[in-house]
């Protein structure tokens, strides 16, 4: 247990470090989320989406199957039948199939674990993020993205987007012109506002596995309250009754 807590320190350490100065780079303004860990569908929904669209290259090894199904309220058969596609136990961590020498191979590095990115960078972050793709011929994968300019990886929702065209702004003093916005060549299989949900509901689930302690600790903290103030009362009942003596 020891080792795997320090394990997860130095690697919340090292991306918060990395991601420090990949923000100072990348700039733009984040648009608001508006994740909301109560909303148990939207995390539930984030879950189906991230298994599918994003776990056959990035893995959550901090969190398990088990431990889904127990915060997200589904069955065991519901999360091995629709979540699980590595073959792996209903008790092991969310480990993507795919191998770091894969992953180098076909973008040029291994693709990261995501367990703690909703710490590092923020829901709102990775909402932005998945909204931002756009083709970019110029790039090894074909596609760029305005939030992390020059990623190594492709957009993994486009059919659900749609190809977003960039339209650049007048150029800068070096000759090059910055992204001002997008143009969709091609619709997606989802309008714009039900994109936006599915970016909101990946970008909730990753909230949620950064930190699953997050969904109960709100509930103790409610008990926790009522607890002190019940136990104030009584502390205050107590001393009327001592003074009375006294006075």
């Amino acid at each position: 247990m020891t080792k795997n807590f320090l394990s997860r320190a130095a690697l919340f350490a090292t991306s918060l470090l990395l991601s420090a100065t990949a923000l100072a780079s990348e700039g733009g303004n984040l648009q608001q989320s508006g994740t909301d860990l109560d909303d148990r569908a939207s995390l539930q929904r984030g879950a189906a989406l991230y298994m599918n669209y994003c776990s056959g290259c990035h893995s959550l090894k901090y969190v398990r199957y088990a431990r889904i199904s127990e915060d997200l309220g589904l069955t065991e058969a519901q999360v091995m039948q629709n979540l699980n596609f590595t073959g792996g136990k209903f008790g092991d961590h969310v480990i993507s199939a795919m191998t770091p020498a894969m992953g180098q191979a076909a973008f040029g590095k291994a693709p990261p674990d995501l367990s703690l990115i909703a710490r590092v960078r923020g829901p709102d972050w990775i909402y932005t993020y998945l909204k931002s793709f756009y083709v970019d011929e110029s790039r090894p994968v074909g596609w760029n993205n305005t939030l992390f300019p020059n990623v190594s990886m492709p957009n993994p929702l486009w059919q659900q987007q749609g190809i977003q065209q960039p339209k650049y702004g007048p150029k800068d003093a070096a000759g090059d012109a910055p992204v001002e916005g997008f143009t969709l060549s091609q619709p997606g299989n989802q309008t714009p506002q039900q994109f936006d949900r599915t970016a909101r509901d990946i970008a909730a689930f990753l909230e949620y596995a950064g930190e699953p302690a997050a969904l109960k600790r709100k509930h103790i903290g409610v008990w926790t309250v009522l607890f002190l103030a019940f136990f104030a009362f009584l502390a205050m009942l107590l001393k009327k009754e001592f003074w009375r003596d006294v006075h």
